[in-house]
């Protein structure tokens, strides 16, 4: 039974797991990437995923995201539990609730970087000139306003990842999912894209879940929880 997303309630966590968990089996062994995860993000907060590689941190971000099945647990997305939502439910959540940037900035090639950041609200159903208009109030926050009509082969690394982070806030969603964002980048690069992600964010009203395995940056964010052996702790 898929809940309609205008149920999904303001007053909720924007993210909630309850023992959540995740095994795999390999060798005849079987392998806990997730025990029992309890994680609760509120409306606006920014929350880093602070852990080692190999720890866990991008098979969470998969679950809570709804991009893939086979976890135990619970996962709310705004009141409304995953378990019970459908194919379409669950498409409609990431559509509407979430917004994903990578490590690597997977933008479409032969599209612009506004073109890039239009093409997700056209896909909600926005009308077109509205979604040039929020591409071009995006990444002109993000420093890209003389870059609009460039392609991806014609930026930098990191306005590449820009361009990625205004994507994933285009359709202004409530919870934005971030595996290792920076990871992709120099040192100085890495400061001034955080900076800004963080910024926009903020600036927003969205909360994020930040996958890091780098301790400085998780200090720039409202809350550190680390991950460590399939366990998570504050």
């Amino acid at each position: 039974m898929t809940e309609p997303i205008s149920a999904i309630g303001a007053t909720e966590p924007v993210l909630a797991t309850r023992g959540l968990a995740r095994s795999f089996v390999q060798g005849g062994q079987t392998i806990e990437v997730l025990q029992g995860v309890d994680l609760s993000i509120a409306p606006g907060e920014i929350v880093a995923l602070l852990g080692a590689s190999g720890s866990g941190k991008s098979t969470l971000l998969q679950a809570v995201g709804l991009l893939e099945g086979g976890f135990a647990g619970s996962i709310r997305i705004g009141g409304v539990e995953a378990a019970q939502l459908d194919a379409r439910g669950r498409t409609l959540v990431r559509r509407d609730r979430l917004g994903f940037v990578y490590q690597f900035h997977h933008l479409l090639p032969d599209f612009t970087a506004a073109e890039n950041v239009v093409l997700p609200q056209l896909v909600r159903g926005a009308d077109r000139p509205d979604a040039d208009a929020r591409a071009a109030s995006l990444l002109t926050t993000l420093g890209l306003g003389h870059r609009l009509t460039h392609r991806p082969a014609q930026l930098s690394g990191g306005e590449q990842q820009r361009v990625a982070v205004a994507r994933a806030l285009a359709n202004r969603p409530a919870l934005v999912l971030a595996d290792e964002p920076t990871g992709n980048l120099d040192e100085h690069t890495a400061e001034i894209v955080l900076a800004e992600f963080l910024r926009l964010v903020r600036e927003e009203g969205s909360a994020a879940l930040v996958a890091t395995h780098n301790e400085r940056m998780a200090a720039k964010m409202d809350r550190v929880m680390r991950l460590h052996e399939g366990r998570l702790r504050e």
